[in-house]
């Protein structure tokens, strides 16, 4: 994987997934070390981000690299009108690698097709969030001892929730049963849908899952996310359909965990918090982890 650009966790496949995965546990426990010292690593913002570009300085800072960019595009030169293009031909000339995350999709394809070092995809519109789906099956083998054969409950804004999608193709190497809960308005796109069914991946969909709860491995929950909503009405309209309180846990799974690529706003009730099947504050610890382990990878430094 070495020099190769991060759009879409398909660049990766099974078993650089897995390779991924043992590499970040070699990082949680050796989590500082040198193997960037000397290397300059471009961190792109042109959308708001807090987890994830926290979570990548954080896992370079870690391995001696320096980091250089922008946290909003209104502080860089696209505000004067620079194409995207123009940015990243410019930025490669200063940088060993870019982490970019941008509101339009494709724009991660486009990014590593005319840059001259790898791009990380850190979240393209609603396309894909890759490297959010690592450490996603990162803290799923973590917390279930496995990634074969779990029962994975997709909760939430399915339409537009791009750590959903990139999540659904990842985990499809590993024989899951899905279970799709969503307002009809969010249902997961029907090209998901046509990808599973021509892997044969089961999958149900429902609006409603208080009843069904009980047999869920992994509850992924997600927010309905206003900035993707043109009409604001239709947003206040869908936003609250699906909480999570702690009273719905009483009959599920000991193996339960609750994940959540954050940030929350409602969808899962404070109280659910001190559940010990809470775990999305530990999932965003294990994204410094992951990250450490994708740049890793992709400089062929480990």
């Amino acid at each position: 994987m070495k020099n190769k650009s991060l759009v879409s966790i398909e660049d990766y496949g099974k078993e650089g997934i897995l390779k991924i995965l043992e590499l970040a546990e070699y990082f949680e426990k050796n989590p500082n070390q040198k193997i960037l010292e000397g290397k300059v690593i471009a961190s792109l913002f042109f959308e708001p981000s807090t987890r994830t570009r926290l979570s990548f300085e954080s896992a370079i800072h870690k391995l001696g690299g320096s980091i250089v960019g922008f946290t909003d595009a209104s502080s860089s030169s696209v505000s004067k009108g620079e194409s995207l293009k123009d940015t990243i031909k410019t930025v490669s000339k200063y940088s060993d690698l870019i982490v970019m995350r941008h509101p339009l999709e494709g724009s991660a394809k486009f990014a590593s097709e005319v840059s001259e070092v790898p791009i990380i995809n850190a979240g393209d519109g609603a396309n894909q969030h890759p490297t959010q789906t690592l450490l996603d099956m990162y803290s799923i083998k973590k917390t279930q001892g496995k990634l074969d054969d779990l029962n994975v409950f997709l909760v939430g804004d399915l339409k537009y929730g791009r750590t959903v999608h990139s999540l659904l193709m990842a985990l499809s190497n590993f024989n899951p049963v899905f279970n799709f809960i969503s307002h009809p308005k969010l249902q997961i796109p029907t090209e998901y849908k046509l990808f599973l069914d021509n892997l044969g991946i089961k999958y149900y969909e429902h609006t409603e899952f208080t009843d069904i709860i009980s047999k869920a491995d992994i509850i992924y929950m997600t927010r309905v996310q206003r900035e993707r909503f043109s009409d604001p009405m239709e947003y206040e309209k869908t936003k609250n359909i699906y909480v999570l309180k702690n009273e719905m846990l009483e009959n599920t799974k000991d193996n339960l965990r609750i994940l959540h690529p954050l940030p929350r706003v409602n969808e899962i009730n404070e109280d659910v918090d001190e559940n010990p099947k809470a775990y999305y504050f530990t999932q965003a610890l294990n994204g410094v982890f992951t990250r450490q382990a994708i740049i890793a990878s992709t400089l062929g430094l480990i």
